[in-house]
């Protein structure tokens, strides 16, 4: 399960998963590129990174500009390892989406996703080089979820897109995977769990009986990275505490 040579490319890295990620595959020896819209918090991922005894540079980029994703990721070395974590989420009930609101999430979560991955796989096919794609999903790519049409269908849709992915890109030696977490505490989620029923509901779901922390990914980011699942592609690991087991 070492990354010792290798290149890897985290989207979203400046805060929550996507730190949790960069560190996981620095820690196993993955040098590592963080991506974000500011330079501000993976300015500071990257410096600790680095004062661990790993190595990470940072990347400002807007995954959203597919132009500017293309040209960044052309002019750099190929990335053995990406994990496309970059996403949203704007709950709301069904009858009062807004299409910004759905307009917004499948942007970042399924066009975003889409075209990094192609830049990517491009890259590694150009060079003639296996690779590990890993698409962040979520137990809300496996079943629905009140308050969270738009989220579901975007979820929902990079599963399929990482089986047809995982398809065409087999014979190149490049494997596409979904890590699925429940729940995950971090900055951004917290607020939601001050609704006591809400916060109920959730942790009944969770068979576990608690949240998901930022740690209780890293393992698997790094076994999907490594040769630990050269086996595995079109796959989906549920992190999720049993959730979708009812």
């Amino acid at each position: 399960m070492r990354l010792d040579g290798r290149r890897a490319l985290v989207t979203g890295a400046g805060r929550g998963l996507g730190v949790a990620c960069a560190s996981a595959l620095a820690q196993a020896g993955a040098a590592v590129t963080l991506v974000a819209r500011t330079s501000i918090e993976i300015d500071d991922v990257a410096a600790s990174i680095r004062r661990d005894g790993g190595l990470a540079e940072a990347l400002v980029l807007d995954v959203l500009d597919a132009a500017a994703v293309t040209a960044a990721l052309t002019a750099r070395d190929p990335f053995d390892v990406l994990v496309n974590n970059a996403g949203t989420n704007r709950p709301a009930p069904f009858l009062d989406v807004r299409m910004e609101d759905y307009d917004a999430v499948m942007a970042l979560n399924v066009r975003a996703t889409f075209v990094v991955a192609q830049a990517v796989a491009r890259g590694l096919s150009n060079a003639k080089r296996a690779g590990s794609i890993i698409n962040v999903s979520s137990q809300m790519g496996h079943v629905g979820g009140a308050n969270r049409s738009v989220y579901c269908a975007s979820k929902h849709a990079l599963e399929g897109l990482t089986k047809a992915m995982a398809i065409e890109l087999g014979p190149l030696g490049i494997r596409v995977n979904t890590i699925c977490p429940t729940f995950i505490e971090t900055p951004l989620t917290r607020p939601f769990f001050e609704n006591a029923a809400f916060a109920d509901d959730v942790l009944r779901r969770i068979k576990l009986g608690r949240l998901g922390q930022v740690e209780d990914i890293m393992g698997a980011i790094v076994l999907l990275a490594s040769d630990a699942s050269a086996l595995m592609t079109g796959s989906a690991l549920m992190l999720d505490g049993g959730w979708t087991a009812e």
